[in-house]
C-alpha cells in the first residue's frame, strides 16, 4: 500500500485537469497469459482427479466434489448475470469497471449448461447420489423402506415431491433455466456490442436509449433469474436431502453468487490495473466503493445465514434441526468454525478498513480469500448431506475426500479459461457510457 504521503502527492497531480482516455481500450497481452496458466491449471488438476476414479471411494467423492466444482463455477457465471443487470438497473459509476468481467462471467453460463449434462445423466443409472432418483417411483420408495436404505419419513416425503423431484422433472427444470440464462446473457451481450457500435454514440439520445433498453430487459430479467435459480438450487442441491427444506435457500445463494462475484470481479480489475486501459480508469475512489458494496454483500450474507439457523434452532422442530447436527457432530464442528472465520468473520473484520479497500495489494489478497471462503462454504453445505458423511467427517485415511480440493480446481481452471477468453475478446472499457467523462476527472478525496 503506498504511505499517507506518496497517496497525497498522488491527489495533488490529479488535481491540476482530468486525465486523459488512453489511446488503447483494447484488452492487455496479460490476459492471454493468464488464460495459459488458468488452462495449464485446469488440464493438470483434471488429470490428477482422474486417479480417484480407480477406488470406490474415490468415485463417490469424485461425483460429489463434480457437483460442488459445478456449483461455485454457476455461482460466478449465474452471479455474474444477475450482478450485470442489476448493474443496468441502479447504473453508477461501479459497472463502468465490472461490466466487461460481468459479460464475460455471463457469457460462460454455455460451459455451465453443457458442465450439467453429466448430472444429468447420472440421474437415470440407478445408483445417482440422489435419493429421489434411485427410487423414482412409489413402489420403489416403500421397498427401499423395507431394505432399510430409507427412513419412512425420507420415504414419505420423497413420495410427496415426486412431481418436482425425479429425474426428468430435473432435466426439464433444468433446460427450461438454463434457455432463459442463455437468452438473457446473449441478448444483453448482443446489445453490449451494438451499443458500442452506435453512429450516435456519445450523445445523450444514445445514452438514454439504451440505458431504457437495458433496463427493460434486466428489471424483469433480475425476477426470473431469481425465481429459476431457486429452482435449480433446490433441485440440485437441497435434494441431496429430501426431507430438507429452508425458505431462504435461494435467497442465501444468491446472495453467497454475489460475494464470490464481486470478489473475483475485484481481484480482475485490481489486476488491470498495472496496465492500460483499467490503469487510467480505475481511480482510488471507485477501488473504494467497490470495497465497500462487497463490504455489505459479505454482512447481508452473514445475516442471511444466521437468521436461518436461529429460526430453525429456536424452532426446534425434529423435520428441520437434523441438517445442522450433520453439519457439527463428528468433526464437522472443525469445518463449521473454519467457514465462520473465513467466510465471515475475516472479510466482515478486514473490509472495515478503509485503507484495506484503497490498497491494490491487500484487495487482491482478500479476494482470492474469499474465493476460497465460499468453497469452503459449499463443501460444508454439500458433504454432510451423504450419510457416510453426516455427522461423520474423516480425513486422515479419507483418499478419496482429497477429490473437493482437486475437481474444483480443475473445473475453476477450465472455467477460468474460458472467462478470461471472453474477457480478452472485446474492449475493457464502454466509451458509450456517460459514467466515462465522470471517472476521467481529478479525485479531490483525500
Amino acid at each position: 500500500m503506498a504511505s499517507g504521503h506518496e497517496q497525497h502527492g498522488s491527489h495533488h497531480l490529479a488535481a491540476h485537469g482530468p486525465r486523459v482516455l488512453p489511446s488503447t481500450l483494447g484488452s492487455p497481452e496479460v490476459l492471454s497469459a493468464w488464460r495459459t496458466k488458468s488452462l495449464i491449471v485446469g488440464i493438470a488438476f483434471t488429470v490428477i482427479s482422474l486417479v480417484f476414479a480407480f477406488s470406490d471411494s474415490g468415485r463417490a467423492h469424485l461425483t460429489r466434489a463434480y457437483l460442488h466444482g459445478w456449483v461455485l463455477c454457476f455461482g460466478f457465471a449465474g452471479g455474474g448475470l444477475i450482478m450485470l443487470m442489476l448493474q443496468y438497473v441502479t447504473g453508477g459509476k461501479w459497472g463502468l469497471l465490472l461490466r466487461r468481467p460481468l459479460e464475460a462471467m455471463a457469457g460462460t453460463l454455455p460451459l455451465i449448461a453443457l458442465a450439467l449434462i453429466p448430472l444429468g445423466i447420472s440421474l437415470f443409472t440407478g445408483k445417482s447420489m440422489y435419493a429421489w432418483a434411485n427410487f423414482d417411483t412409489v413402489a420403489k420408495a416403500l421397498q427401499a423402506v423395507k431394505d432399510h436404505q430409507l427412513g419412512l419419513e425420507d420415504a414419505l416425503t420423497l413420495i410427496s415431491k415426486r412431481a418436482m423431484l425425479n429425474p426428468w422433472a430435473a432435466v426439464a427444470q433444468s433446460c427450461i433455466a438454463f434457455a432463459v440464462f442463455l437468452f438473457l446473457a446473449f441478448t444483453l451481450r448482443r446489445w453490449s456490442i451494438a451499443r458500442d457500435a452506435d453512429e450516435a454514440r456519445g450523445t445523450e439520445g444514445s445514452f438514454e436509449r439504451w440505458r431504457m433498453k437495458f433496463e427493460n430487459l434486466s428489471g424483469p430479467g433480475i425476477l426470473i433469474y431469481v425465481i429459476l435459480m431457486t429452482d435449480i438450487i433446490i433441485v440440485w442441491v437441497m435434494s441431496l436431502d429430501v426431507s430438507w427444506y429452508s425458505s431462504v435457500w435461494g435467497l442465501k445463494f444468491m446472495v453467497g453468487q454475489g460475494y464470490g462475484v464481486l470478489a473475483l470481479g475485484i481481484l480482475t480489475v485490481v489486476s488491470l490495473s498495472k496496465v492500460e486501459p483499467m490503469k487510467t480508469m480505475l481511480r482510488t475512489t471507485e477501488q473504494h466503493d467497490l470495497g465497500k458494496f462487497l463490504f455489505a454483500f459479505v454482512m447481508l450474507n452473514i445475516y442471511l445465514t444466521f437468521a436461518e439457523f436461529l429460526i430453525l434452532w429456536s424452532g426446534n422442530v425434529p423435520d428441520e434441526i437434523p441438517w445442522y447436527l450433520a453439519r457439527i457432530h463428528g468433526g464437522w464442528w472443525t469445518i463449521c468454525s473454519l467457514d465462520f472465520v473465513c467466510h465471515w468473520l475475516i472479510p466482515f473484520c478486514l473490509l472495515l478498513s478503509r485503507d484495506l479497500k484503497r490498497s491494490k495489494s491487500r484487495m487482491k489478497v482478500l479476494c482470492t480469500f474469499m474465493i476460497l471462503a465460499r468453497a469452503i462454504d459449499l463443501f460444508w453445505i454439500i458433504e454432510p448431506n451423504f450419510p457416510d458423511a453426516a455427522g461423520n467427517l474423516h480425513i486422515a485415511g479419507n483418499f478419496g475426500i482429497l477429490a473437493y480440493v482437486t475437481v474444483p480446481i480443475a473445473m475453476l481452471g477450465l472455467w477460468g479459461t474460458y472467462y478470461l477468453t471472453l474477457l480478452n475478446s472485446r474492449p475493457l472499457i464502454a466509451v458509450n457510457d456517460p459514467h466515462v467523462e465522470e471517472m476521467l476527472e481529478p479525485e479531490h478525496a483525500h
